[in-house]
């Protein structure tokens, strides 16, 4: 019999269960009890999968705190679990192993992370047998992208090619990841530990709403363009483009990203037609299950910039050249390797990879900027065999006239969002980093919170980059910025860098993020980001008087509590 209070909990459950519930219930005690039953204390005591090796391949951290975590899990399943990161992985051990599992993202154009290329490029250049391996493949990606998981994808089939048997499929998994990983994860623990019983429990029935679905595409708005302003000055050695954008229904957070699908410019669509050998730019062809007009393929759907190596080595293969590792554009392929007809010239559309979105963290918020949403644009310039060349979205961004129409979608980011109204907030980002923080900003003194708000912004020259300079004033002049801390690193002889305004605050600092502040980093990867990491640790490890271990750790807790957060690029 139940004691009164686990009874009232199972009627309660009971009361309030569909039948397909009950049933699932039903199906589920008795696979408990035949397991039981069938068990003996022999079984029980059987040889178990003792050891695992986790492999994590990341870009952004993601991949390496989830392997953590398993590892965790795993040890209080009895299982010992290396860690070890994909770049540090000795690929002789591989054929040794017996149970593998690899959490990795995909980035760019489905191309592995940096730290994983070394790992991927193994498994798929020798020919080598894996039939002692046992995986499984945990992969991060953004359903954003046309190549969702496809490093990940692309992992999990050559293993298997090369001999291994998979312990559980793939999971592939979108931004907010996490309750998707620890289901795979808990899948392969499974598994893993059945081993352990001479009788495996009998498997549990699936109710229809617990079934996986696959990832459904984002909601896609249109908007029309009422702004597109080049913030920069006169003299800039930038150009960044404020551009708003009106749209009904839009709904989006603070921290939340826009996602555009760029078009490539009509010139070089042009000159790729006329290195095509005579192809009709009308003619219709099929493109992943569609149907397009040539010109509108190279137009809207196809990337035709900075091809990847394994794109251009079947480039190579068709056109029957050999090309050396390198990323080109297409009409620069086109004309150093030509096609030898319009035949060959399909071939090539067929090998193309479809264009990415690009995302921009929003710089509008909803309780400020009702059913429009701002973005912000530095032009990507750069130099290509002494040929300047501009970056396919930020050109075809910063070109966009007022009244144009322009399709979007909303990238949510709940990693990046702000807290509790009176939380003070402390918010680090140079150049298009300040973008997130003119939504934070706006959107605090529209609602009137009343926790405090500092802001260390940087960029080269204060006459000529200092964006948003009059709405920033405003906001310090209103009380709405506690503290503002400004870094332009080319007015002076030497370098000064957000960083190094910090490090003159760090007492001051210290004390805003001991009293609770809540900490936000955005703005380029590298080297920016690695240098305000560090920097912090040193403020928190010689305004704290820590250890440079107890600082590390202090900054880990506050990562862990959700009070340091990063948006980086």
């Amino acid at each position: 019999m139940l004691p009164e209070h686990k009874l009232k909990i199972l009627l309660d459950l009971i009361g309030s269960a569909s039948k397909e519930e009950l049933a699932w219930m039903h199906g589920y005690i008795a696979g408990q009890l035949s397991a039981t039953s069938a068990e003996t204390p022999a079984a029980a005591q059987a040889p178990a999968v003792n050891k695992i090796t986790i492999a994590y391949g990341t870009e952004t951290g993601n991949s390496k705190r989830v392997a953590t975590d398993f590892a965790a899990k795993a040890k209080k399943a009895g299982i010992n679990a290396k860690v070890v990161s994909l770049d540090q992985y000795r690929l002789n051990d591989l054929p040794k192993e017996e149970y593998f599992l690899t959490i990795i993202s995909t980035q760019g154009e489905g191309e592995p992370p940096e730290a994983a290329k070394k790992f991927y490029d193994h498994i798929h250049n020798n020919g080598f047998n894996l039939d002692k391996l046992k995986y499984s493949v945990l992969a991060l990606g953004d359903t954003s992208y046309p190549l969702y998981c496809k490093a990940g994808e692309d992992v999990d089939e050559q293993l298997l090619k090369l001999g291994g048997s998979r312990i559980a499929g793939i999971q592939k998994c979108d931004v907010e990841f996490d309750e998707d990983a620890n289901q795979w994860f808990a899948t392969v623990l499974k598994k893993l530990t059945e081993q352990k019983t001479t009788a495996a429990p009998a498997a549990l029935p699936v109710l229809p709403s617990a079934e996986k679905k696959p990832a459904g595409k984002k909601a896609t708005y249109t908007g029309t363009v009422l702004t597109n302003i080049n913030l920069n000055d006169r003299g800039s050695n930038k150009e960044t483009y404020h551009i708003e954008i009106a749209a009904d229904g839009v709904e989006y957070e603070p921290g939340d990203s826009i996602g555009i699908v760029p078009e490539n410019a009509t010139n070089t669509v042009e000159k790729i037609l006329s290195l095509s050998k005579g192809i009709n730019a009308g003619k219709k062809i099929e493109y992943k299950k569609e149907t397009y007009s040539i010109f509108d393929l190279l137009k809207y759907k196809l990337n035709i910039s900075h091809l990847i190596t394994a794109v251009i080595k079947r480039y190579g293969n068709i056109v029957g050249s050999e090309i050396a590792e390198t990323k080109m554009d297409l009409p620069d392929l086109l004309k150093a390797y030509p096609v030898k007809d319009t035949a060959q010239f399909e071939e090539v559309l067929a090998i193309l990879n479809p264009v990415a979105p690009r995302l921009y963290t929003m710089a509008s918020a909803p309780s400020a900027h009702s059913g429009e949403v701002h973005a912000i644009v530095a032009k990507d310039i750069f130099i290509v065999n002494q040929e300047k060349k501009y970056g396919v979205c930020s050109a075809f961004l910063g070109s966009l006239k007022v009244n144009t129409s322009i399709n979007f979608f909303v990238q949510k980011n709940k990693r990046f969002r702000l807290p509790a109204p009176e939380k003070d907030i402390i918010m680090i980002g140079p150049g298009t980093g300040i973008a997130p923080y003119r939504s934070f900003l706006a959107e605090r003194d529209a609602i009137g919170a009343t926790g405090k708000n500092w802001l260390f912004f940087g960029e080269q020259y204060f006459a000529s980059d200092f964006l948003y300079q009059t709405e920033i004033q405003n906001w310090f002049e209103t009380g709405v910025l506690t503290k503002i801390n400004l870094a332009f690193s080319r007015d002076q002889p030497e370098k000064i860098y957000v960083q190094h305004r910090m490090q003159q605050q760090g007492a001051e600092l210290y004390n805003w993020i001991k009293s609770g502040a809540y900490v936000y980093l955005c703005g380029k990867k590298d080297p920016m980001s690695i240098d305000v990491e560090h920097t912090l640790v040193g403020i928190i490890e010689k305004y704290g008087e820590k250890t440079a271990e107890e600082a590390k750790e202090y900054f880990l807790q506050m990562q862990n509590e959700g009070r340091y957060s990063e948006d980086v690029y």
